[in-house]
C-alpha cells in the first residue's frame, strides 16, 4: 500500500520540492514532481537547473522521450508515467493516481489557507487506511533539515 508523507510549514513549496527531488535522488529513488498547472511546471523545472547551487538534479518533462531514464520528471495534466516509485505532489487535493506510487508526499505550505487544504488532504488518507507521517518544517528551517532516508520505509 502507498506509504504518504506530509512535509508541513514550507516557506517555498518548489524549493522544498527540489530538496526532497534531490534527497532521493541520491538514496536511487526515482522521483515524479506533479504540478497544478503549466506556469509551476515551468517554474520549477528553471529551479531545478540551479538546485543546489553545488550539484544538478537531472530532470526533464514527462513528455519527454527520455523521461524513462531519467531520475527526476516534471508533469503537468498527465496520468502517463515512466515509473510509479516517488510521487511529489504540488496540487491542492488528492491525485486520482496516487494509490500507483509506493509513496507520495504532500508539501503543504506555511499559510493557513494550504494548511486546510493540507489537514483536507490528510483527512482523505487517513480514513482510507493510508501510512502516514507528518514531517513539520517550520520547527527547523536550517537547510539540512530534510534528512529523510528515502530507501527505509516511513515510521508514524
Amino acid at each position: 500500500m502507498t506509504k504518504v508523507d506530509f512535509y508541513t510549514g514550507s516557506r517555498d513549496k518548489l524549493r522544498t520540492a527540489c530538496q526532497l527531488s534531490h534527497k532521493a535522488m541520491q538514496n536511487g529513488v526515482r522521483v515524479i514532481l506533479s504540478t497544478p498547472d503549466s506556469a509551476t511546471n515551468d517554474a520549477l523545472d528553471k529551479l531545478l537547473w540551479h538546485f543546489p547551487a553545488t550539484a544538478f538534479i537531472p530532470h526533464c518533462r514527462g513528455d519527454d522521450r527520455d523521461a524513462v531514464l531519467s531520475p527526476v520528471v516534471i508533469d503537468h495534466g498527465s496520468e502517463k508515467f515512466p515509473h510509479h516509485e516517488l510521487l511529489i505532489t504540488l496540487h491542492n487535493e488528492c491525485m486520482p493516481f496516487f494509490s500507483r506510487f509506493e509513496r507520495v508526499i504532500e508539501i503543504i505550505g506555511d499559510d493557513a489557507e494550504d494548511s486546510q487544504l493540507g489537514r483536507l488532504r490528510f483527512k482523505f488518507y487517513r480514513d482510507r487506511g493510508y501510512e502516514l507521517r507528518h514531517i513539520d518544517l517550520s520547527a527547523n528551517h536550517a537547510p539540512g533539515r530534510i534528512t529523510n532516508d528515502f530507501n527505509q520505509t516511513p515510521t508514524q
